[in-house]
């Protein structure tokens, strides 16, 4: 069976990462969060004070960018891969919502993008990839032989990401989330650099009255189609 390149695009919140998992898992594929890169700088910018709600010292970070060491570390208990920054796992920490407020501001970086693009290019260099992410049908893999583009509703994806929050304990509220969804989408679709936008050769999914396993069958087949 030939290998290809799966690139998974949307907004936030779309089950991206969990579809993507999916994928990789039953193709026996590298599964690649893109996501958990761009958080993973934007916690060390705000562990090193250069970002916060009002502020961002872009040309400090950018000097320290050589500093940021980003790693993926399989954890067979979970069965997927978690985020290592600078070696330490900082999976839980990425997810939360202080980070989700601010990673669309880190991810606008030209230099922070073209950092991780690079990283991505050779992850996927070899085929037999499900990477999923903002730019990745368009920048990082334009031509990969699948490009899925995945969105949902607002309302539906933030209800989605405060349940999820809720399970793993935090303490938030879902008008603040669902407004974190809104301020994201307009951000990663009006950045200068990459901006989140449908390749014009991606299948479209609207996951909105899908669920988990509907949404895996649908694109299952899509992906069965690419692989004949």
């Amino acid at each position: 069976m030939k290998k290809i390149t799966i690139a998974i695009d949307g907004f936030s919140s779309t089950g991206k990462s969990t579809l993507a998992k999916q994928l990789a898992k039953q193709l026996g594929y590298v599964y690649v969060d893109t996501g958990a890169m761009y958080r993973a700088v934007t916690l060390y910018a705000m562990q090193n004070g250069f970002v916060s709600e009002n502020h961002l010292d872009k040309e400090n970070l950018v000097v320290d960018l050589p500093k940021v060491q980003l790693q993926f570390q399989f954890n067979p208990d979970l069965g997927f891969a978690e985020m290592y920054l600078n070696g330490n796992n900082v999976e839980a920490e990425i997810r939360t919502l202080d980070v989700s407020r601010l990673v669309s501001k880190v991810a606008e970086i030209s230099e922070v993008r073209a950092k991780l693009v690079e990283q991505q290019q050779q992850m996927g260099k070899n085929k037999a990839i499900v990477m999923d992410g903002r730019d990745i049908g368009t920048v990082v893999f334009p031509d990969a032989e699948l490009k899925i583009f995945m969105t949902a509703s607002p309302e539906t994806r933030a209800q989605r990401r405060y349940d999820e929050l809720l399970e793993k304990g935090q303490a938030v509220s879902f008008a603040d989330v669902l407004q974190n969804v809104k301020e994201r989408d307009y951000i990663d679709t009006h950045r200068d650099d990459s901006p989140l936008v449908q390749a014009e050769d991606a299948v479209v999914v609207d996951n909105s009255s899908m669920s988990r396993e509907e949404q895996f069958e649908v694109v299952l087949n899509i992906v069965k189609e690419k692989l004949v």
